[in-house]
């Protein structure tokens, strides 16, 4: 297929995919295309994504239950080693996962109970006992720690951490999407964590929200580091799982971990990227499911889904998830030289404070209003005519500006439902009023320079200029940032 093609089957199967399955026939004979090649490829392409169904959403434990109807079922008082179980607590993609108390320490432990199908022979168990103890080392505060393995009647167990609090996927599933600040420290944190596993060549290999747990001290861990892969081992010896097998959960793998070919660090990367746009936006990248993956189809931007992100965080997440392996970081090590030009947000300032300062201002003009009335007067004293009309403007507009103002300052704090119609009604008098305040401030001030006294005149002219600007550039932005704009 040549690249040509590629785009036209692409544009089609982006169309086809919002067809209902039984008009997708007739929509096929007629937008389906004259050329053969891009029709077959197209039609192949439907029927995978058909195929899938939920597969995108699934774990491996979901989809294999023949693998889960082999694993040892553990009841509430069984003893592994020094451990009693408590009961279960969830199930993955490997096995069942319980509570246990640890009777040496006194604390509590998460076990995982392998599926003994996954380490049947002695060459996966020794694979298995290698790469649990290169996840054991993991020593990081964002990393759920790995404390044992235990045999028992040739069953294996993982020992780890118990990490109390609510998974990515509770806070996914709230509807209610982080802040910028919230968002770009989570996404630090994680990025932290598996630098700290790709910084010993450890690839997760099933990351997602799932497995990343909100401690109660509001530290995000990366959970089930148990089963991870080791790239420092020799790769001669057996793996736990063969090249081919699909080991995690599809709507947060790689296209070539889909694939089943060999992964490494940007394995995680991606899903990193996913796992992250996710937990920004509210929703998955990638809607159109695993055959946009094999399409090559790139996700909306997120900066277009959250435009209040930060740009270079947003740019961040969306190059972790790049299809093309090589387009994306070597690993989370470079995620977090990248997320260094991510400057954390600016906190959006208290409403309460931000309504301080426009009571400051309504208090301030009040008092400007009393020195213009002053002003006017004094030049009336020094010639009449004009000046005596200007002093009647300015004093009468003065005296209905400040009791607006007043009364506006009263309704902010008595009347807090009906002040924004208040501020509404009063918007176009104190319009007016400030209006002819400054036009008869502005005469004043030329009438003191005809009578010798340009200092006065100077004052009273600048006076005209300060109230104008206060009411039309800062008063909007105090009001506009206090009543409109603040979150508290």
């Amino acid at each position: 297929m040549t690249p040509t093609q590629f785009r036209c089957m692409r544009e089609l199967f982006e169309q086809a995919i919002d067809i209902a399955p039984s008009e997708l026939a007739a929509w096929l004979n007629v937008h389906g295309g004259d050329d053969a090649v891009v029709r077959r490829e197209l039609e192949a392409v439907l029927l995978a994504q058909s195929q899938a169904g939920s597969f995108l959403d699934a774990d491996v434990a979901s989809r294999l239950p023949e693998v889960m109807e082999d694993l040892p079922g553990l009841q509430p008082g069984d003893v592994i080693g020094s451990y009693v179980i408590d009961r279960e607590i969830g199930r993955g993609g490997m096995g069942h996962v319980y509570l246990a108390d640890d009777r040496d320490l006194g604390r509590k432990v998460a076990i995982k109970a392998l599926a003994p199908r996954l380490v049947r022979d002695e060459t996966q168990r020794e694979r298995l006992r290698r790469e649990a103890r290169a996840a054991a080392a993991l020593t990081h505060p964002g990393i759920c720690t790995i404390y044992k393995l235990e045999e028992k009647d040739g069953d294996l167990f993982i020992v780890s951490e118990y990490v109390e609090g609510r998974t990515l996927r509770d806070e996914i599933s709230s509807g209610q999407t982080p802040d910028a600040a919230r968002a770009l420290d989570t996404v630090r944190q994680l990025a932290a964590a598996l630098a700290s596993a790709h910084e010993k060549n450890i690839t997760h290999r099933d990351l997602k929200p799932e497995n990343l747990m909100r401690a109660t001290n509001g530290r995000l861990k990366i959970l089930d580091f148990g089963l991870a892969l080791d790239a420092g081992i020799d790769p001669s010896t057996p793996r736990m799982t063969q090249l081919g097998m699909i080991v995690g959960t599809p709507a947060y793998m790689a296209p070539e971990q889909l694939a089943g070919e060999s992964i490494d660090a940007r394995a995680d990367v991606f899903a990193f990227g996913v796992v992250m746009y996710e937990y920004a936006s509210g929703r998955h990248p990638f809607d159109a499911g695993v055959a946009a993956y094999s399409m090559a189809r790139e996700a909306v931007p997120l900066a277009e889904r959250c435009p209040a992100l930060p740009a270079a965080l947003a740019a961040v997440i969306d190059r972790a998830m790049q299809t093309d392996r090589d387009r994306r970081f070597r690993s989370a090590m470079e995620i977090l030289a990248a997320l260094e030009h991510a400057d954390p947000p600016t906190p959006p300032v208290p409403r309460d404070r931000v309504a301080a300062w426009w009571r400051r201002h309504q208090m301030s003009t009040i008092g400007l209003y009393l020195v213009a009335a002053t002003l006017s007067w004094q030049i009336k004293e020094w010639a009449h005519g004009l000046a005596d009309l200007n002093f009647l403007l300015v004093a009468s507009a003065a005296t209905v500006a400040g009791m607006f103002r007043g009364f506006l300052l009263y309704s902010e704090r008595i009347n807090p439902v009906g002040f924004a119609f208040e501020r509404r009604r009063a918007k176009w008098m104190l319009l007016v009023t400030d209006a002819i305040i400054v036009m008869a401030l502005v005469a004043d001030g030329a009438i003191s320079w005809r009578v010798r006294q340009p200092l006065f005149g100077t004052l009273t002219i600048a006076l005209g200029v300060v109230v104008a600007f206060l009411r039309l550039v800062a008063e909007p932005a105090t009001t506009d940032a206090a009543f409109d704009r603040a979150r508290s």
